[in-house]
């Protein structure tokens, strides 16, 4: 056991949680550093929108198990409520665990009400920097994108970007894509809401831009009549017991996505989440079928 995980076993302890044996998980490159991070992240909204006391609580046990399993990346925002509170206190129950890396976003109008927002969002996660910093649904984005460059030459952010959600204003972000140098961006891709391969896919794989990706269950929609189904065949060519595991190695085994952020408010659907970080990932003709199989459910 390395020091990551030492730091890792006292914060689940105090939880009450046991520490599994945990294998490498599947990572991928941040093109502009080479950095690598682990496939599967986490989200935090609407599930860690809670006061303090047990549901606080609760979350902890959430963040325990992801970093148990492997997790780094987590995505939040000023616009998730009490989600970034709840992610510094309980992060600060846990020991504060080296694997994080820190995702969130400026979300308002102004740039002095920006630079302000931020440094909010960095207090409530109790953190010397953030490692990202995004434009929230790229509201106000002329205005914030040039102070989070500053903030990255100044070493107080280490990468930038944007995002949007829902599957909208894709126009918008492939122009800004096109135009300015960003480390990271983030939009919603499912194997229910495939636009993003036809354009910010491949266009973010030719800029070098890591992708994160919303929605990877496209809000909860995927799950109902057509996963009560037993899963094909071919979920055991890639080690898939569930139709979650099966649509997060969809969604990560796209060339172009460096990390997808389901989020959860359960540990037992967080660990199913973080077992499609391991074992194979279909190739491009085995995608192609699941995608067929679904639509046809």
């Amino acid at each position: 056991m390395d020091r990551r995980d030492a730091l890792l076993a006292i914060g689940a302890a105090g939880l009450g949680l046991a520490v599994p044996a945990r294998a490498a998980p599947l990572e991928r490159a941040v093109p502009a550093t080479g950095e690598r991070l682990p496939a599967i992240g986490l989200g935090t909204w609407i599930t860690f929108d809670v006061g303090a006391g047990p549901e606080r609580r609760a979350r902890g046990e959430v963040l325990a198990a992801f970093f148990q399993g492997g997790g780094r990346l987590v995505d939040s925002s000023p616009m998730y409520g009490a989600a970034e509170e709840t992610i510094g206190e309980e992060y600060a129950r846990l020991g504060r665990p080296p694997a994080l890396f820190s995702a969130t976003k400026v979300w308002t109008v102004g740039g002095l009400a920006g630079r302000r927002q931020m440094d909010k969002s960095r207090a409530l996660w109790a953190l010397p920097k953030l490692d990202l910093m995004q434009v929230h649904n790229m509201l106000d984005w002329e205005v914030h994108l040039p102070t989070l460059k500053e903030m990255k030459a100044q070493g107080r952010v280490r990468y930038i970007g944007v995002t949007t959600s829902h599957g909208r204003r894709h126009d918008l972000l492939e122009q800004i894509m096109k135009r300015e140098p960003l480390d990271f961006v983030q939009f919603t891709y499912s194997i229910a809401d495939r636009e993003a391969e036809q354009r910010l896919l491949p266009l973010a794989a030719e800029r070098r831009m890591a992708v994160i990706v919303n929605r990877p269950f496209d809000g909860g929609n995927l799950f109902g009549a057509k996963t009560a189904k037993p899963l094909p065949g071919w979920a055991k060519d890639i080690d898939c017991a569930s139709w979650a595991e099966a649509f997060l190695k969809f969604v990560i085994s796209h060339p172009a996505t460096t990390c997808a952020i389901p989020a959860t408010s359960q540990v037992a659907h967080l660990r199913e989440n973080m077992r499609a970080l391991a074992g194979p990932l279909p190739d491009a003709a085995l995608r192609r079928r699941i995608a067929a199989d679904y639509e046809r459910l």
